[in-house]
């Protein structure tokens, strides 16, 4: 099979060559990828001089079963399926049945590719905020992958969104997933919120938690920014109006939910149905994946970028 692999000799350190075929595990299903999706954080990864020349990598795919997973636990021969794992960027890749979803036969599956990380990690975190409706929810970096399905989700539950962008050109779209307030920075919003997801990290992280109400939750998902986050003082004064607050980490693949399968067949349902917008900001042949990986890399993509394989 033809394989995207890690080559530091390359400008986008990938390169695009023969690889051995998997050979599935007897619960797992081999897949025919058509598509995948690319992350900001397995893009930096393959840049890492701690990721070995050769090293296959890739979270997200879409595809079709071409050989069924033995012991039964799978999707039958042909079926259209969505996939979370290691080792995506193939044109095969083999795939327990807790790490894929069944998808709609008219779906497009560059669109679904989206959902594994950045659709998983929204759905979740934005469960864990609890009971939404009438609340204020603040999402930072809701112009990237996660942020987007956030802000869906988060409306779509009955949240005020409340969207953080730095790019000030990504208002309207914003608006129109959902978002009631769309603010650059978090030290812009001038009443307090019940609950933050933040993707950001470093100041944006500290400046949402101020904005928190007392017993609300901040949930960090991200840290695109690199920065350290560096509280003041009195940012943990239990005063009134801001006591019992607090801050949570996030990680997908160590979320107690470990069969992703109905979530990942409803979010690629719901994509496909145009009920979530997957925000794809760049789409093309996996040939072109160097445009793609060094797009994201320089912070020139708000959204998702897709590789259709074939």
């Amino acid at each position: 099979m033809r394989a995207l692999v890690v080559d530091h000799s390359a400008a986008a350190h990938l390169s695009l060559v023969e690889a051995p075929d998997p050979v599935p595990a007897p619960g797992e299903s081999l897949v025919q990828v058509e598509a995948v999706s690319l992350n900001y954080g397995e893009v930096k990864g393959a840049a890492s001089p701690q990721t070995p020349d050769g090293s296959v990598i890739g979270w997200d795919a879409a595809g079709v079963v071409v050989k069924a997973a033995a012991d039964g636990s799978g999707p039958a021969e042909g079926t259209r399926v969505v996939t979370l794992g290691e080792a995506g960027w193939a044109e095969l890749r083999a795939v327990p049945a807790t790490l894929l979803g069944v998808v709609p036969e008219d779906a497009d599956l560059g669109a679904v590719s989206t959902v594994p990380v950045a659709g998983l990690s929204a759905l979740h975190v934005v469960r864990r905020l609890g009971p939404l409706l009438g609340r204020r929810v603040m999402i930072t970096g809701a112009s990237g992958g996660v942020g987007r399905y956030a802000v869906q989700l988060a409306a779509r539950a009955g949240a005020e969104v409340v969207a953080i962008s730095r790019n000030p050109a990504q208002a309207d779209g914003l608006r129109s997933l959902g978002a009631h307030e769309v603010h650059t920075d978090p030290a812009a919003v001038d009443r307090p919120v019940s609950a933050v997801l933040d993707n950001v990290g470093g100041q944006q992280l500290v400046d949402a938690f101020a904005a928190l109400r007392a017993h609300g939750v901040l949930v960090n998902v991200g840290r695109s920014s690199e920065a350290n986050a560096v509280f003041p003082p009195e940012a943990l004064l239990g005063n009134e109006g801001r006591h019992d607050r607090s801050i949570h980490t996030f990680f997908l693949f160590a979320d107690p939910a470990t069969d992703f399968s109905a979530d990942l067949a409803w979010l690629a349902a719901e994509v496909a149905a145009g009920r979530l917008n997957p925000g794809i900001r760049w789409r093309g042949p996996w040939t072109r994946y160097d445009e793609a990986a060094q797009a994201l890399l320089g912070r020139r993509l708000h959204g998702k970028a897709v590789l259709d394989i074939g």
